[in-house]
């Protein structure tokens, strides 16, 4: 990098070292000014290895500084973000609004309702995350109901029922009650019958765009005016699976002449040739509309408050027929706008993602490049970070974004006090390849700590008696020197790294590199990243590990081990720097 970017670098890191240490009135550490400098400066990250390396004086400069002073600086050159820090501090302690009329109930109690055609993106973790912030806060009741009555157009995924629930519970919800709608396809028939009875549906079967010409056009179709007889008999017919798909309909009659022509005698019930996954469903061939089954579940089920998308809007509408012939009162509704995340390629669509699968793109729901809870699990990040991540985004109708980077902050917030450090060395092009020499002189071994903030944990042995590989990148110039961290400061001779001492001054007052290293008969190890495979060598302490541990690769980032085999090759999934 030149110099001009350097100190751009610099002075970026500078003002996040400072908000870092302010907010959390402490020392600020590399790893976490990481992700909002490089989220907030896109353009930096094609320096993402140097970075480390030219920031750490930096933090060290702000971490000599006492709290007045790094407040005072941080006034200096961010008045605005010592103002929003100041903000935080003063308001509330709830990041979510007030739940409407929350006190006129004596138990708010609210739902998550996913269609189970597949495991949740990134994007389905809002709701969970949000009604399960909502059951804590007012020591409510948190219910999951499987909406799984279109066998066809959203054909459920039989192992979805139990990955979902498994997302649920890594983000650190338990429901109260779990529902699946197809268990339940005899109530919404009980009740379809008692709305006949009122007058409140009819049968109809029109074909579906001679009905859309006359709906469109406020004409009433002419199914509407049949006797109550013909209409339960007609819908008795549907049960028992005596039409085709596409044959007969139940429609709620509404007002044909409503101004808005989707509120207009909507379908309630609809035949479907397809069986149901589930065994236990599938002789059933007359299906509810999702409109009709879940306004009826949310009035059974005692649902007090709803959460949807601003889209959603005439859904309650068409809801809100159903109850006025029923006489019950509609939950307490909250729209919301859709959230958009960063950083992936993949598209956040279920069926992207299962077709990606499907033809060998991805390697399944955890695949690291895949934007989805459950590699978000693989990855090593907490569901916690994400719950935190989405609930900050609040309850607005505007579309929101949600950065990646504010995930990885919330993880290492959580994580790096007890994350052991360790080296990674990366045989790959976009790092130069790996590099091995032989030590001349010096000790047996480095011994870099375990953790930079915790000596009492001791630290690693790592021998150099084979010799060492860098990164290719990292190879000072013949007769120049570079620090191998928690090792010394080596020349760069002939083929060979000659040790010259261990005087950190070399780095603080000279600027010699420090770089990380490996013994080069040290364990093979795959780093699984958003980017593709990495491998590269290890440290023999590595194999001390178990899978779900947690590492962090200095210079590199954190990463969860997924497997360790001394003999062969060991995984490990990143999960942010």
């Amino acid at each position: 990098m030149d110099d001009a970017v350097r100190q751009r670098i610099e002075e970026a890191a500078e003002t996040n070292a400072l908000l870092n240490a302010v907010k959390h009135d402490s020392e600020a550490q590399v790893g976490a000014i990481m992700g909002p400098l490089m989220g907030e400066n896109p353009e930096f990250r094609e320096y993402g290895d140097q970075i480390p390396g030219v920031i750490a004086p930096v933090v060290d400069r702000v971490n000599g500084m006492d709290a007045e002073e790094r407040r005072d600086r941080l006034e200096e050159l961010a008045p605005e973000k010592l103002a929003e820090l100041e903000a935080e501090d003063e308001g509330e302690d709830h990041p979510l609004p007030d739940l409407p009329n929350a006190d006129e109930y004596d138990t708010v109690r609210m739902r998550v309702a996913p269609n189970p055609n597949g495991p949740w993106h990134i994007g389905h973790a809002r709701m969970a995350a949000v009604i399960g912030t909502y059951k804590d806060r007012y020591d409510g009741e948190f219910v999951c109901r499987f909406d799984d009555t279109d066998p066809e157009t959203k054909r459920p995924d039989i192992e979805a029922y139990d990955a979902i629930l498994d997302a649920i519970d890594y983000l650190g919800f338990e429901p109260d009650d779990v529902f699946k709608a197809s268990d339940r396809v005899e109530t919404y028939y009980e009740y379809a019958r008692e709305l006949i009875e009122k007058g409140g549906a009819y049968t109809c079967s029109c074909p579906q765009g001679e009905f859309s010409d006359l709906k469109n056009s406020g004409k009433a179709c002419p199914h509407r005016e049949k006797d109550a007889e013909t209409v339960r008999e007609e819908f008795a017919a549907m049960v028992d699976g005596e039409y085709e798909s596409g044959e007969m309909v139940l429609r709620v009659r509404t007002d044909i002449t409503h101004k808005n022509p989707a509120l207009r005698d909507f379908v309630a019930f609809r035949m479907i040739d397809t069986p149901h996954p589930r065994e236990t469903a599938a002789d059933y061939r007359c299906w509810p509309m999702l409109d009709f089954q879940s306004g009826v579940d949310d009035h059974l089920l005692g649902i007090t408050h709803i959460i949807r998308g601003i889209d959603l809007q005439d859904s309650a509408k068409r809801q809100q027929f159903v109850y006025d012939y029923f006489g019950w009162e509609y939950p307490e509704v909250v729209h919301w706008g859709h959230v958009q995340v960063d950083e992936y390629d993949v598209k956040m669509s279920t069926s992207t993602i299962a077709e990606l699968i499907a033809d060998g793109e991805l390697d399944g729901w955890d695949d690291p490049r895949a934007p989805t809870v459950a590699s978000l699990k693989r990855r090593g990040i907490r569901g916690q970070a994400l719950v935190d991540a989405m609930v900050e985004l609040g309850t607005s109708t505007s579309n929101v974004d949600l950065a990646m980077s504010s995930v990885y902050s919330n993880n290492r917030d959580l994580i790096d006090d007890e994350t052991d450090r360790a080296f990674f060395v990366r045989d790959d092009d976009a790092h130069g390849g790996l590099v091995e020499r032989q030590i001349v002189g010096g000790p047996d071994a480095g011994e870099p700590p375990y953790h930079p903030d915790f000596e009492e944990r001791g630290r690693r042995e790592i021998p150099v008696a084979a010799g060492v590989v860098v990164e290719g990148d990292d190879l000072p110039g013949h007769g120049e020197r570079v620090w191998l961290k928690g090792y010394g400061c080596v020349r760069h001779t002939r083929d060979a790294f000659e040790y010259v001492g261990d005087d950190i001054s070399a780095v603080r007052e000279e600027g010699v590199d420090v770089v990380h290293w490996a013994p080069a008969d040290g364990p093979e190890l795959r780093l699984r990243t958003m980017d593709g495979d990495v491998t590269g060598v290890t440290e023999p302490g590595f194999l001390d590990y178990g899978a779900d541990d947690l590492l962090q690769f200095e210079r590199i980032g954190f990463v969860r081990v997924d497997s360790v085999d001394a003999d062969g090759e060991s995984v490990t999934y990143f999960a942010h720097p």
